[in-house]
């Protein structure tokens, strides 16, 4: 597996983040870039548009978005599929957000980084003939700024908007754009993206980077929230047909470590590093069980070969650390109960041995674990310092939203082609799906993207667009310590603006003094 940054730019890209990120701190919409070396001055051939767009690439890793649990917290959590294992994380988990209260104002300010960025990096390449690969990295450029407004109008709807380069005191006083304004120009980008971006899939030191595949799945992803059925059809169609991408036969090929940028990954997030380096993930750590957990019953003693051994020293040293691994993780993400029984999924759905894991070579567990999202691996996968890559698109998800597209427009009859095929791999014996309705279909649907896809970050949005948040998170079982079901309210299908950027801009009330109903 390797990253799409060098040795080589490693040092430079820091340099040049300090030089530029620095204009988009906590006060992001205030602050100017003040230093001798300038986007006037810096932009002068390939070496330097590409060390600006891996820049933006990086602001990726943070904590806030990728890294660490940061869209996790809202993308994953407060759904039906993935709970804390510990009263933890429950202020997202249990509803009980405010304005200043996991308001989301770290995922709000990584995002405007990445806006203000690549719009900057757009104003200095686009038509730049001192560059020979300025088409490219337009491309991707305006890949990652239209993923920062998929983000940002998915979870707080309204927001500032601005794709030209603007004084820092007219960004610090924007208001709330209307989100359709702001995802039609997003998909107008994105088209344009299309034509720029490589058709062939990168690999070596360029894995990671968007291709025109990615552009595709990001387009047809707005077109699925947004109900725009054709489009979204036509976008994964062009996937499907004409993309070198195919699913893995193998599920557990799918998600193993170091089988990254596989040919059904379309686009995926890179956490590979050098030694030492800052790109690693510890989101891996979150779906990683902690010892002092595991195994179930740990503390009592067992017979192993005529010998009473305690429980939790045999399973840590002779089965774990035998094969150098361990459970060191924090073990936060864990399987809600449902989803975790085996007997709530379809007799013969190989997804679940994929996907879940209630024991562990022979030995029970005191908590199911999502397997896709873990590494117990102690010489490549430390904690804190995972190598796992995020994957963001796979060619699963479009088969299955060209299904769903297909039946809003035309019922179930051409459905069935795509849906059938994610799930020829997923059963053995085949069971296809016949003789339903549009609306048997439709409902149908609404489990099969849960076992396909839960716990990759789809979940949460998926209830919401099809209008069934609260309605899952009110019937679905949580564990004692948690209980959405009696705080959870229509509004909470958005976030609050945060009280940071509140304080920063009274305009951002304007148009919506409640806050999206916070208020």
């Amino acid at each position: 597996m390797k990253n799409i940054y060098s040795f080589k730019l490693k040092y430079g890209l820091l340099a040049f983040a300090i030089l530029l990120l620095t204009a988009c701190g906590k006060e992001f919409l205030e602050e100017e870039v003040r230093t001798e070396t300038s986007p006037t001055n810096f932009f002068n051939n390939d070496a330097e548009g590409e060390l600006a767009v891996n820049g933006v690439y990086q602001l990726l890793h943070d904590n806030n978005l990728y890294r660490q649990r940061g869209l996790d917290d809202y993308y994953t959590h407060g759904a039906d599929v993935v709970g804390p294992s510990r009263n933890v994380n429950g202020t997202i988990h249990n509803y009980l957000i405010a304005e200043g209260v996991a308001d989301g104002n770290g995922p709000w300010t990584q995002l405007y980084r990445i806006v203000n960025n690549a719009t900057e990096f757009l104003e200095n390449i686009d038509g730049n003939e001192k560059i020979d690969t300025r088409d490219r990295y337009v491309g991707e450029l305006l890949f990652l700024r239209a993923l920062a407004y998929y983000h940002l109008t998915n979870l707080w709807g309204d927001v500032p908007y601005y794709r030209d380069v603007i004084p820092a005191i007219e960004r610090s006083n924007l208001g709330r754009f209307d989100k359709d304004v702001i995802r039609t120009d997003m998909k107008t980008d994105l088209e344009r993206a299309i034509t720029l971006l490589p058709a062939e899939l990168y690999s070596g030191s360029d894995s990671g980077r968007a291709t025109k595949w990615a552009a595709l799945a990001l387009k047809a992803k707005f077109h699925l929230f947004d109900k725009e059925w054709q489009d979204c059809k036509d976008a994964c169609d062009e996937i499907l047909d004409f993309s070198p991408h195919q699913l893995v036969q193998d599920l557990d090929d799918l998600f193993a470590p170091r089988n990254e940028f596989n040919i059904e990954s379309i686009w995926e997030v890179d956490f590979v590093s050098l030694q030492g380096g800052p790109l690693n993930t510890t989101r891996t750590d979150d779906y990683n069980p902690r010892i002092r957990d595991e195994p179930a019953r740990r503390n009592n003693d067992t017979i192993i070969d005529g010998n009473t051994v305690t429980r939790v020293d045999y399973f840590q040293t002779e089965v774990l650390q035998a094969d150098n691994e361990d459970m060191t993780g924090y073990g936060w993400s864990v399987p809600l109960p449902e989803i975790a029984r085996r007997e709530n999924w379809q007799t013969g759905d190989l997804r679940y041995d994929a996907s879940i894991v209630t024991k562990y070579k022979g030995w029970e567990l005191s908590f199911p674990y999502y397997k896709k999202n873990w590494n117990l691996d102690q010489a490549e996968s430390l904690r804190g310092d995972h190598p796992e890559n995020f994957i963001v698109f796979r060619l699963a998800d479009i088969y299955l939203m060209a299904a769903e597209a297909e039946n809003e427009l035309n019922g179930p009859t051409n459905a069935y082609d795509y849906v059938n095929k994610v799930r020829e791999r997923a059963f053995e014996p085949d069971q296809p799906w016949s003789g339903l309705t549009q609306d048997s279909f439709r409902e149908a649907m609404y489990d099969e993207r849960k076992f396909e896809l839960c716990a990759e970050g789809h979940r949460r949005m998926d209830l919401i667009r099809w209008g069934i948040l609260l309605d899952v998170v009110k019937t679905v079982e949580h564990r004692s310590f948690n209980n959405p079901a009696a705080n959870i309210q229509a509004h909470h299908v958005l976030l609050p603006i945060p009280q940071q950027q509140l304080e920063l801009n009274s305009n951002l009330l304007e148009s919506d003094p409640t806050n999206n109903n916070y208020r």
